[in-house]
């Protein structure tokens, strides 16, 4: 009898959890938004408006050689949950999750990044930072070749990075009030026309994409959840 009824459970337990690129039913039941279906490029495109060269591989993105800097969404949000599970091969890899990108076509100096990168590092441009601002609390990226969960949370000024279940970074942007340079006295590479931007000054409204920065990575379970 127990073994019928370990059996019966295995059958059932599938139906509680979604296949990848899906939505489970409790995250339908919350609001979450799926940004990528994984058979096809719909809502997607590169920041200069060029379509996306690349194929879906093994149903996840590839920004590398896609034909701009980074692929992004065609829609935009403010406050939000943001999830997407990442894999890289290449022990020199290094690409990245941008998030309210006010100009697409100068993601780098009008948007936020989360670094992705290969190594064991907790400085302001590894695994988790919000690049060039806030290095992580620790590196939670899991060996080469394993899939990555991450997840970035904006609201209003505040912005959180959870890797593989952990939080390992947190920003106030209200904090940075001082043009070109970080609260802790670093200085940051943002800058408008030419001159250095305080990041209190940042759109809390934008794009969310990944960057191809010359090394192949997989993204899938790309998904967001707007916040009231």
């Amino acid at each position: 009898m127990r073994l019928l009824t370990f059996a019966l459970l295995l059958a059932l337990a599938p139906a509680a959890f979604a296949a990848d690129n899906e939505l489970t039913p409790e995250e339908k039941e919350a609001g979450w938004q799926l940004l990528f279906n994984g058979h096809d490029l719909t809502g997607w495109k590169c920041n200069n408006g060029k379509p996306i060269a690349t194929k879906i591989e093994d149903g996840a993105l590839v920004p590398y050689k896609s034909g701009g800097y980074l692929i992004i969404h065609e829609d935009q949000f403010e406050d939000f949950i943001f999830k997407c599970d990442v894999r890289f091969e290449d022990p020199r890899c290094n690409s990245g999750i941008f998030f309210r990108i006010g100009n697409p076509r100068d993601p780098v100096n009008t948007s936020f990044e989360c670094q992705v990168l290969a190594g064991d590092g907790t400085g302001k441009h590894d695994f988790g930072a919000i690049y060039d601002l806030s290095p992580p609390t620790k590196n939670a990226a899991r060996p080469l070749g394993e899939w990555n969960t991450v997840e970035i949370k904006c609201q209003g000024p505040e912005i959180w990075v959870t890797v593989n279940g952990e939080q390992v970074n947190h920003i106030n942007c209200d904090n940075f009030t001082e043009p070109g340079y970080c609260p802790d006295g670093d200085r940051h590479k943002f800058r408008l026309n030419g001159k250095p931007r305080a990041v209190k000054d940042f759109a809390h409204r934008g794009y969310l994409g990944f960057q191809d920065h010359g090394h192949k990575v997989w993204y899938k379970n790309v998904k967001v959840l707007e916040l009231d």
